[in-house]
């Protein structure tokens, strides 16, 4: 009796496990599913070249000769190229340098002065070559800006219509500028800024003719307001999402 429980016992585990396994097999592999990539944040770099241009407006400060006003387009339109190269230290720090040039239209700078003496400035254009130092969360960039100012200037002086030779004190060509602005990455390679500027070329005053020595000195300085846009060539990853990697 024994023997044949256990012969029974053996042969009912036996035909458990066949039909376990077949049952095993009816279902099929288990399906193999992929973990889902783990999100990666868009990284941004402002490192490289970079060249556009800008539109904006010039206005010019309440300048005197000597207490003698000066008539003059007290804002007047701008526009220009410019160029630089910015480098990321940090995630949240980006130092560069740009050079600009904007030129200016309808400027006419006049004295007329007790006598018939007639002073008048043409401001063809300004340029800058400035540092910049910025702070950026991913695509916005802060910065100010401060460096070298150059005023491209077309003056005489006339009597009756006629060109009086003349000297000043100083040409107001060269001076310095500061400002700062914000700058935006909205597509790849592509930036837009909004800046303001401020440029000082100093005083001058006449030295020559001496009929205009007594009338002192003048302040050269100009308020700009630019809006601009930047190719920035892709030496990093400007503007698109980096690829998590496994």
């Amino acid at each position: 009796m024994k023997k044949f429980l256990l012969a029974t016992t053996a042969v009912a585990a036996s035909v458990a496990a066949l039909g376990a396994t077949a049952q095993a097999a009816d279902l099929g592999a288990r399906p193999y599913y992929p973990k889902a990539p783990a999100y990666a944040a868009p990284l941004y770099n402002w490192t490289g070249f970079y060249i556009g241009g800008h539109l904006g407006g010039v206005f010019a400060g309440n300048n005197t000769f000597g207490g003698l006003a000066l008539a003059d387009s007290s804002a007047r339109f701008m526009g220009g190229v410019q160029a630089g190269y910015d480098y990321q230290l940090s995630p949240n720090w980006v130092v560069g340098v740009e050079g600009q040039y904007s030129w200016v239209g309808n400027h006419q700078l006049n004295a007329i002065f007790p006598g018939g003496l007639v002073y008048n400035n043409n401001q063809r254009g300004i340029a800058s070559v400035t540092g910049r130092l910025g702070y950026t969360w991913g695509p916005g960039l802060i910065y100010v800006k401060g460096g070298y100012a150059y005023s491209d200037n077309n003056e005489n002086v006339t009597f009756g219509g006629l060109p009086v030779a003349f000297a000043l004190s100083d040409n107001h060509q060269n001076g310095w500028t500061i400002g700062g602005g914000a700058e935006y990455m909205f597509a790849p390679n592509w930036s837009a800024k909004v800046e303001y500027q401020y440029y000082d070329f100093g005083d001058s005053r006449f030295v020559g003719p001496g009929a205009l020595v007594p009338f002192g000195t003048f302040h050269n300085d100009e308020h700009t307001v630019k809006a601009g846009i930047n190719y920035r060539f892709n030496l990093g990853n400007f503007g698109g999402p980096v690829a998590a990697r496994y």
